[in-house]
């Protein structure tokens, strides 16, 4: 049995009051017996973990028990809690903190942990995310139904879903769940929900984790080349990396990379005002200029 598997067990089970072992072997990509086999070695090493059979039965620690922290390294709880602090941060309360105490058994030297990486998780709404947050997540644990209005680039909807997950990608926080309106599973920005409310209770279907890569997410469906000015370098390497572009001879910056929707790369183009000029896709170059002369003659004639 593997050490991290074991941890990875302990921590669903410290989460959630009550697993069943066809979650954890679908959660660690293993077969129920090797799930069976490793409940029987935590029992072995001391961890008291009550198997209760039948259609609500599971498994779960045995209540009142603290795990014994010699299962971890220091350093493996200081890392425990670095992660554990970073919630804390979007929940707006010490609920994870507490947890950690749990964890280290009263290891007040524990307690401090890596004051060397400080993360941060919330956003510049997080009043309001911290809201969100808590709402969606008690739904998931209980079983019920969200409502919202939905704002996209589409337009705005009204959604009924079914949550599962609360996902934190690509700087942001998005809930992954069955949209009754697009009947199949979908990815929600947190950011963008308005009137969020809990609804009735559904019956829980089997939830495939979603496919968060980046060429499943944002194909790519145009290749860009784009000249840019030397003084927005620090945007190329904020935005897309400092291997997106290549320094010129005459000091201005070769930008290639992927986008995925034409109206993305013509208003990341304008952005720059007249510090960049799109060379590929060549019959895009009219789009900026279109979009651009838009904006002048908003101005014009005002």
């Amino acid at each position: 049995m593997k050490l991290d598997r074991m941890i990875g067990i302990l921590s669903i089970l410290l989460q959630q009051e009550k697993v069943t072992a066809p979650y954890l072997a679908e959660k660690f990509e293993v077969s129920r017996r090797t799930i069976q086999r490793d409940i029987e070695a935590l029992c072995m090493a001391g961890i008291p973990l009550v198997t209760e059979p039948g259609p609500n039965g599971g498994v779960s620690i045995m209540e009142g028990y603290k795990i014994d922290r010699i299962l971890l390294s220091t350093s493996d709880m200081q890392a425990i809690l670095t992660g554990l602090r970073s919630l804390d941060s979007v929940s707006g309360t010490s609920r994870y903190a507490q947890l950690m105490e749990k964890l280290s058994a009263g290891a007040a030297n524990l307690l401090a942990g890596d004051t060397h990486i400080l993360i941060d998780l919330s956003s510049w709404h997080k009043e309001s995310l911290s809201q969100k947050m808590e709402m969606l997540h008690n739904a998931i644990l209980s079983g019920r139904k969200v409502s919202f209005t939905y704002f996209a680039p589409r337009g705005e909807s009204e959604r009924v879903v079914e949550p599962y997950y609360l996902i934190f990608q690509w700087s942001g926080w998005y809930l992954w769940g069955w949209c009754e309106f697009r009947e199949d599973f979908r990815l929600f920005k947190l950011g963008r929900m308005a009137q969020l409310q809990t609804g009735e209770n559904f019956v829980k279907r089997s939830a495939p984790f979603p496919n968060l890569t980046a060429e499943h997410v944002f194909p790519h469906r145009y290749q860009v080349k784009a000249r840019i000015q030397p003084e927005y370098k620090w945007r190329l390497a904020e935005e897309y990396g400092v291997d997106s572009f290549h320094v010129q001879t005459d000091g201005t910056l070769l930008f290639s990379a992927g986008f995925t929707e034409k109206r993305k790369i013509v208003e990341w183009i304008a952005s720059f005002g007249e510090g960049a000029e799109l060379l590929e896709p060549e019959e895009f170059r009219q789009d900026v200029l279109a979009f651009a002369e838009g904006i002048r003659r908003k101005y014009l004639y005002q």
